[in-house]
């Protein structure tokens, strides 16, 4: 491929997919951890792309982001937006033909942990086109000036290789009103946002990612005519992370999936994918089938964006009355399977649900 990393990557990475749609986990696990050496022996060979750097650190601005292996999960009206974008993305050449503008700027906002990187990579894997993403908290410099140099050099670079932009933590550029930014400085930052969007052509896809919407300037926030908001996932959504994560996908555990489904109420899906995993490792290295009860435990001793991962030490008593409330409040399951699941009698359950009330 004469040395051309770029391809040897986006072509590596189909393969790696290819082998894990064919449960080859283990090929494509070993195929994409050669991709994440960097090429070094292509580098060694001469070839290696040149990458936007910040003038004063020397830093890439941008790096290139691999399509990733894991599945994206989608409800409702983000899922029908997304798949209005994929399609325009797809036939855009038609479109420009038609003499039909079609800007393609998403911008995806929600809280951390709901998908927003996992979004954009799927994205570039369906258009198979080179992901690159740009943090524009990376690219703020004390320096003045070279804020709006770097985020220059992120515009002029993707245009020419017909990939997917992602510009993670655009709220960074309104944290610029501060002590150490005068007005005038954000105002050239901003504006030189504006213009790299503007400047764009129409087959660019361009991904904006933000935690808090609220922040971005109205300019900004108009030049993505896409727009998703990913909460945090209904309980469809979270038995399907579970079924996926947990068990593998096996149809055998629907049941134990919603139970965790509703016991889960409130978390996002990186905390499901953290504590799933984790159940998964303790299981392996333990040579046993995980414990559900365990598990239970801490999906309900967890918060958003703070799961708490699984250990092997037995179960103790408040531990046991916790997961019975929770079962009981959430669960919608019978006080007889509560205490199937606890491993306590119906009148322990029975007892320890008396007392929270009483208490």
């Amino acid at each position: 491929m004469s040395a051309d990393y770029t391809g040897v990557r986006r072509i590596g990475g189909q393969i790696a997919k290819r082998l894990a749609e064919q449960n080859d986990l283990e090929g494509a696990k070993a195929l994409q951890s050669l991709l994440r050496k960097r090429g070094v022996p292509l580098q060694a060979s001469g070839y290696a792309e040149a990458l936007p750097r910040d003038a004063g650190s020397r830093l890439p601005l941008v790096e290139e982001g691999q399509w990733p292996m894991t599945p994206i999960m989608l409800a409702g009206e983000a899922g029908h937006t997304i798949s209005q974008f994929i399609e325009d993305a797809r036939h855009i050449g038609l479109l420009a033909e038609k003499g039909v503008s079609a800007r393609l700027g998403l911008l995806v906002y929600g809280p951390p942990g709901t998908g927003k990187t996992l979004l954009a990579g799927h994205i570039a894997a369906i258009l198979k086109r080179p992901f690159y993403i740009a943090r524009l908290d990376s690219l703020i410099s004390s320096r003045l000036g070279e804020t709006a140099k770097n985020i220059r050099g992120i515009f002029e670079f993707v245009p020419a290789r017909n990939a997917v932009l992602f510009l993670d933590e655009m709220d960074a550029i309104a944290k610029l009103r501060d002590d150490r930014h005068e007005l005038g400085e954000l105002k050239r930052v901003v504006n030189t946002v504006l213009q790299g969007l503007d400047s764009l052509t129409d087959d660019v896809v361009t991904i904006g990612a933000t935690n808090h919407p609220h922040l971005l300037d109205p300019a900004i926030w108009r030049r993505f005519p896409y727009k998703v908001e990913l909460g945090l996932p209904d309980e469809e959504v979270r038995s399907s992370l579970w079924l996926h994560f947990l068990f593998q996908g096996g149809e055998a555990h629907k049941d134990e999936a919603r139970l965790l489904a509703r016991a889960s109420d409130g978390l996002n899906g990186a905390d499901i994918e953290n504590i799933a995993l984790a159940a998964r490792r303790r299981s392996i290295l333990g040579n046993r089938e995980p414990s559900l009860a365990q598990i239970l435990t801490a999906v309900g001793a967890s918060r958003a964006g703070s799961p708490r991962l699984l250990d092997d030490r037995e179960m103790d008593t408040a531990e046991k009355k916790a997961l019975t409330v929770l079962l009981h409040d959430k669960g919608r399951i019978s006080q007889a399977d509560i205490a199937r699941i606890v491993g306590v009698s119906r009148q322990m359950v029975h007892r320890y649900l008396k007392e929270t009330n009483d208490g």
